[in-house]
């Protein structure tokens, strides 16, 4: 790559965590420039973030932003969505039909139906759509999927995926706690609150290590907190084409954790197993062999050695994953400047399909729960 890529961003203003993760992400290995954004739709609070931030053009209407950046010579090449879930879609919408490439968080949108439109808009238009799922840019999870693809397992039996985190246990959203108040609102967050936020995730993870995705699901959703109208914990079983079996459970009312995603994968020759809570660490255990601690900066496969940056033994962790997509987005987009296949390593980058998935996901796991637990396909 030979230049740095024009980079635009919708959301993310004052205050925002996750604007903030994305601007890192992408100025960590200098791929982007971020030159105009719409950080809020609050005129003035739109431009004192800009200001903030130094950016030469801010905007407060996505709409005029999108318009008036596909028009300019030095315009934006690619925007990243940041915004709560329900401007995902009509955002993504206005750049991609102004012929802009998309980075947009998760979940692809609120419904099944937005997400497939949006995946045929981008491929009638030609452009990227990547989306954030964070933690399938962490080296030893693109190890681990590498060695499940390279039958390092032998045949599936096992999935089991568990996220936790606790705070939420307590009504955030009516103490003026902002993140806590979209995030438990159904007009912004959509049907799905737990399930969408970080059960989308778990689902993501396991999918994308296993390389299977099952057939059908019962699920049960739940809500704690008296008085919150989304799902705060779900738990799902899962059913896979080769008589796999799976489970997952998603809870933002877990006391006591913090961010603890685990992936746990059992085959019918080793097991490996995952946790977020320390990514630079895999432990594969071959049936009636060794456990073997494999290590970030140790491992030969060139998926885990592309995401690598530093060596053996410095800690690479949650903004280096981030950036890892943010990478293999430059490297695709330039690719498709120059008209040439991207770079096989960058295979690994979650992009609309994934996020469709995960939009189905969300509907068999609500469609389960509304029909006691009904075995439902996906």
């Amino acid at each position: 790559m030979t230049r740095r890529l024009r980079l635009g961003m919708v959301g993310g203003g004052q205050g925002a965590f996750i604007g903030a993760v994305h601007r890192l992400a992408a100025r960590m290995d200098d791929h982007y420039e971020l030159v105009a954004a719409a950080l809020s739709s609050d005129p003035e609070r739109a431009a004192a973030s800009a200001t903030e931030l130094r950016l030469p053009r801010s905007y407060s209407d996505y709409r005029e932003m999108a318009q008036q950046e596909s028009a300019r010579p030095d315009g934006i090449e690619v925007v990243a969505i940041v915004t709560p879930n329900h401007l995902h879609a009509p955002v993504a919408t206005a750049f991609l039909e102004a012929g802009i490439h998309v980075i947009c968080d998760k979940p692809l949108a609120m419904t099944l139906e937005e997400g497939q439109t949006l995946a045929a808009l981008a491929t009638q238009r030609q452009r990227l759509f990547a989306v954030t799922h964070t933690y399938s840019g962490y080296p030893m999870v693109r190890h681990a999927r590498a060695l499940v693809a390279a039958g390092e397992l032998g045949e599936l039996r096992y999935v089991q995926v568990e996220y936790l985190q606790d705070w939420l246990s307590e009504p955030l959203e009516a103490s003026g706690n902002r993140q806590a108040a979209w995030r438990t609102d159904p007009e912004r967050t959509g049907r799905a609150g737990c399930l969408g936020d970080i059960g989308t995730h778990a689902w993501q993870l396991a999918a994308f290590i296993s390389g299977q995705l099952p057939e059908t699901i019962s699920a049960e959703l739940h809500t704690f907190v008296p008085g919150r109208r989304v799902d705060d914990h779900v738990q799902v079983w899962m059913r896979y084409a080769n008589s796999a079996r799976g489970s997952l459970i998603a809870s933002q009312v877990a006391s006591g954790e913090e961010n603890r995603l685990v992936l746990r994968l059992y085959g019918s020759r080793a097991s490996l197993v995952f946790s977020q809570e320390e990514p630079n660490q895999l432990w594969f255990t071959p049936l009636a062999g060794q456990a073997q601690r494999l290590t970030r900066g140790r491992t030969a496969s060139p998926a885990a050695t592309h995401a690598t940056r530093v060596p053996a033994g410095h800690p690479e962790g949650y903004l280096e994953a981030f950036a890892q997509l943010y990478t293999d987005a430059a490297l695709r987009i330039h690719a498709m400047q120059a008209g040439v296949s991207p770079p096989p390593e960058t295979d690994d980058l979650p992009t609309v399909e994934e996020g469709v998935n995960g939009m189905r996901f969300i509907d068999a796991v609500l469609d389960s729960h509304h029909a006691e637990g009904a075995w439902v396909p996906l």
